[in-house]
């Protein structure tokens, strides 16, 4: 292992209303957290102020190149998994790394604040969150800038530095360890906040926290990620079987024009967002100015064609066309919110609602578990419902089999690689949530993460301005290029790079 180190910053005064009320000033003019509503504020920051999902969503099979002539730096570097400038303006790869770290540090003092509290039983809240939240960041970074998780090789390949106590320095030295290091180390602060989670806490602000089903859910991602599949359906049993009115509502959803679909979808009074946040991003500009993004031809014939839907109908999730060409289509999920620090100069930061976690991804989780662990029976019923769901015009007589599910996703030889074996009707199911996830969440960048763990290969094509193929890309099996170079604002501050 080498020693490195990683600019972190201590975030220790963070929207405190009143301040003048309840703070004393230090002779350094640090803010003592040292009351449970303080850490309770101090939390509000433990989450990242920044998206992956421009980054992660341009890396997969879900975009193409519309072939305009206009190109951002940051998307064609994402296109070509060829992340090397200093790339660290908001939705960068620079700046998520950034705010992740700063969450962390956040979390950190939290913790600490709390030992000096005396750990007592009415901090537990705090602490849960606490816990979550430093394991939440860290997961996002390792899913990120390392290898997927492979026990055969995560005892030597590279994770990323996982911290735990707050920085008093603004350079420290860390040790890089290894991705079961880090999982081992995600896995203790879940199951440690799991005891602590409440939704008791912060009743009015519940759905922007660590709250019970939002720890659930975490954890069944992180679970998944680990093929612990009894752990998966534990923590999903809430959800049952069949989750009658737990699911987005999509001929909701259709019902409201334009400018209210991206503020119903990360709305916290939908049943099925579990977790909502509120970065600093313009990451749902990118869905109409992006060259490379979610194309016509894409939306037609691989994911929302009504020849992808399993039962031969139309799909409700509903898109609209994007860009002054046409040539993008979107479904209008990222509301943006601008506050203005200066009105008369018209200038101030953009924020954008996004869904973290919900019980739509916690579901399809579920649906994979019951597959691995043979309850195919379980699995077909569990899918026909949450593709019912997404289909215009299901009814009761488009019920699904087995059999359909192995006609239409076909065993392909080493298509599916998991770090864990397949029978050929898994696969064939694997698949089916698989592409199910894929379209769930288009624009959400989740896709690239399964990218990762089922090894699939992606090709991108670049045009030229004939409109001919002038490049073709292909993200093979194992690529190097899978885990994302580490930002090179980090890597000059001594962090080891990954191997290229």
């Amino acid at each position: 292992m080498k020693n490195i180190k990683i600019a972190l910053f201590l975030v220790l005064l963070v929207g405190v209303s009143s301040c003048d009320d309840f703070l004393s000033e230090t002779p350094d003019n640090r803010l003592q957290i040292d009351t449970p509503e303080k850490i309770s504020e101090l939390l509000a920051a433990a989450y990242p102020d920044g998206t992956y999902i421009e980054l992660t969503e341009t890396m997969t099979d879900n975009v193409s190149d519309n072939k305009s002539s206009l190109v951002n730096i940051n998307n064609a570097q994402s296109y070509n998994w060829d992340l090397q400038d200093d790339q660290t303006g908001r939705d960068t790869q620079g700046f998520y790394w950034n705010a992740a770290y700063k969450a962390i540090a956040t979390a950190n003092q939290a913790l600490a604040s709390i030992e000096e509290l005396g750990n007592t039983p009415n901090l537990n809240p705090q602490k849960g969150e606490a816990l979550l939240a430093r394991a939440y960041a860290h997961f996002m970074l390792v899913s990120i800038w390392s290898n997927r998780y492979n026990p055969a090789t995560a005892g030597t390949d590279l994770g990323i530095p996982y911290v735990t106590k707050p920085e008093t320095v603004l350079l420290a030295t860390y040790k890089r360890g290894t991705v079961k290091e880090v999982f081992d180390l995600i896995q203790s602060d879940i199951e440690e906040g799991l005891k602590y989670a409440t939704n008791e806490y912060r009743t009015d602000y519940l759905k922007y926290h660590f709250n019970k089903e939002a720890a659930k859910a975490f954890a069944a991602r992180f679970y998944t990620a680990k093929g612990d599949w009894k752990r998966v359906l534990e923590l999903t049993d809430g959800l049952g079987n069949k989750p009658v009115g737990k699911l987005r509502d999509w001929v909701a959803y259709n019902s409201y024009d334009f400018p209210n679909k991206p503020i119903e979808y990360a709305k916290n009074t939908q049943v099925t967002n579990l977790l909502v946040g509120f970065p600093s991003s313009i990451c749902g500009r990118a869905t109409s100015s992006n060259r490379f993004a979610f194309t016509r031809a894409k939306e037609r014939d691989e994911i929302l064609g009504s020849d992808t839907n399993i039962f031969n109908k139309d799909w409700l999730i509903d898109i609209s066309i994007q860009g002054a060409s046409g040539a993008n289509v979107a479904v209008y999920k990222f509301g943006e919110y601008f506050k203005y620090t200066n009105v008369t100069a018209q200038i101030g930061l953009p924020f954008t609602g996004v869904v973290l976690f919900s019980n739509d991804e916690m579901f399809l989780n579920r649906i994979e578990a019951h597959v691995m662990t043979n309850q195919l029976d379980v699995a077909t019923s569990e899918l026909e419902y949450f593709l019912g769901t997404r289909t215009d015009g299901h009814d009761a007589s488009d019920v699904l089999t087995k059999e359909m599910v192995y006609d239409k996703y076909p065993v392909i030889d080493g298509e599916y690689t998991p770090f864990y074996s397949l029978t050929a009707e898994q696969t064939s199911f694997i698949k089916a949530i698989t592409e199910a996830r894929r379209r769930e969440f288009l624009h959400e960048g989740l896709r690239w993460f399964d990218i990762k763990r089922f090894n699939l290969v992606v090709q991108h094509n670049t045009y030229n301005s004939q409109g001919q193929i002038a490049k073709t890309n292909i993200l093979v099996k194992d690529d190097k290029r899978r885990a994302v170079q580490i930002p090179l604002n980090a890597s000059n501050n001594g962090i080891e790079k990954n191997p290229r």
